[in-house]
């Protein structure tokens, strides 16, 4: 039988929550404005966005770029609320605001260093992390965001086939008024951005998904819960060749376990036909809570 117990933890107080909420699109959205004024502006990187489009404005006409910023976020926000029909919620309206605010407070801050390449990466970086913090909030910095949205509505691109057109046009805008190796650190920011946006929403823990064919389903079953401490569910499948039924054992362990449970199948069944791929997230008793 499993050890695993169910957790009683009861859901924190809808203030905590609700504050814990406003406090990680505050948080967030600092860690982006001044990113942005330290690491991608001064090395003119337009890696995408609103952020991307003051810093091509910036190079263009010198308007400051947290005014940029609110004259984009503001009307966006609002045709979102109108033209989309949903109430996008005080949070995002935080975070249209309070960015840029951010910006504009951080403008007079000393690059901290004037290597592209440097700029892109931790630019990126930072860009990505303080984005997830804020998505992990509940809410969003507007901005492009929400114009993909409105894309998507009228013209029936999907939603990340609308993201990456308005980033590509402003890389591509970005690559014409600066130069062409401007536009490809411009690239890498918003690919390392990316990434650090999922690691930040998934996290650094890894899982793995394995399946179990094996004709002693019931002591590999008993072996797993004594040894590795994990449920299992069993699949009903079909041999392809045979038409025979041929259950299926699955089970998902952390990354730190998979050689404990390679060695259980071993024990139990060296013949047994085992299926491993990645989980990047299992929420669950277990695992993390949803």
């Amino acid at each position: 039988m499993m050890k695993n117990k169910q957790r009683n933890r009861k859901d924190p107080h809808p203030l905590l929550r609700i504050f814990g909420e406003y406090f990680s699109i505050i948080v967030g959205s600092a860690i982006v404005a001044i990113s942005f004024n330290v690491f991608l502006l001064p090395n003119e990187v337009a890696s995408g966005g609103v952020s991307g489009i003051s810093t091509i404005l910036k190079g263009l006409f010198d308007w400051k770029p947290a005014f940029v910023q609110w004259a984009f976020n503001i009307p966006l926000f609002i045709a979102g609320v109108i033209l989309l029909g949903r109430n996008f919620g005080a949070k995002t309206a935080v975070g249209t605001v309070f960015l840029p605010f951010v910006v504009f407070l951080t403008e007079a801050w000393e690059p901290w260093t004037l290597n592209p390449l440097l700029g892109a990466l931790f630019g990126g970086i930072l860009v990505g992390l303080g984005l997830g913090i804020v998505f992990r909030g509940n809410a969003s910095t507007g901005g492009t965001d929400l114009a993909a949205q409105i894309i998507t509505k009228y013209t029936g691109f999907t939603l990340g086939t609308s993201v990456a057109l308005i980033d590509g046009l402003i890389v591509l805008a970005a690559a014409l008024v600066f130069d062409i190796e401007k536009g490809l650190y411009a690239l890498v920011g918003l690919y390392v951005t990316t990434k650090t946006i999922d690691l930040v929403q998934v996290g650094f823990g890894r899982s793995k998904l394995v399946y179990i064919i094996t004709n002693k389903q019931v002591e590999m079953r008993d072996a797993i819960y004594e040894e590795i401490d994990r449920g299992v569910t069993k699949l009903t499948a079909t041999g392809g060749y045979t038409e025979a039924e041929k259950p299926i054992l699955l089970v998902v362990v952390h990354q730190t376990e998979f050689t404990r449970l390679k060695k259980v199948v071993k024990d139990v069944d060296p013949g047994a036909f085992v299926i491993v791929s990645d989980a990047a997230e299992v929420l669950g008793e277990g695992f993390k809570r949803a």
